[in-house]
């Protein structure tokens, strides 16, 4: 006797056919990816060059660095409109204290400086472009 190979039940293939998954958003053909970690550190000391060396630490990294790394450029460009905009600030303030108005207007300015150049730099930290409220932005 001959036996004859028992018929295994044949899966039924679905209806619909498998496709893998799509991608996340941002990840897909042509998107950009992080900035590279030079990128993010001119960045950073872009905007904390506040604390140290105010206008000419941006401008310097917008000059000398920013056509290499495209991100640290805008973000020292970002930060050198912030920097001049708290100078004109300042220098508004410091007059006012003449009538006593600026007697509280620039520790406020000086201040509020302070703080978002800090958030700016953890923006910057996170890769994310970040830009300065109520800023004026003469250079682009």
């Amino acid at each position: 006797m001959t036996e004859q190979p028992s018929e295994q039940p044949s899966e039924q293939p679905s209806e619909q056919p498998s496709y893998p998954p799509p991608p996340p958003p941002g990840t897909g053909a042509g998107a950009a990816g992080p900035p590279p970690g030079d990128d993010v550190l001119w960045a950073v000391l872009a905007h904390l060059s506040y604390f140290v060396l105010s206008l000419i630490g941006p401008l310097l990294i917008f000059l000398l660095v920013g056509d290499q790394r495209p991100f640290a450029k805008r973000q020292a460009a970002e930060a050198l409109n912030f920097h001049i905009t708290v100078l004109i600030a300042s220098v508004v303030s410091g007059l006012l204290i003449l009538v006593l108005v600026g007697l509280v207007l620039l520790p406020l300015v000086l201040i509020a400086g302070a703080v978002l150049s800090i958030v700016a730099a953890v923006k910057a930290g996170n890769h994310e472009d970040y830009r300065y409220p109520l800023t004026w932005r003469p250079i682009h």
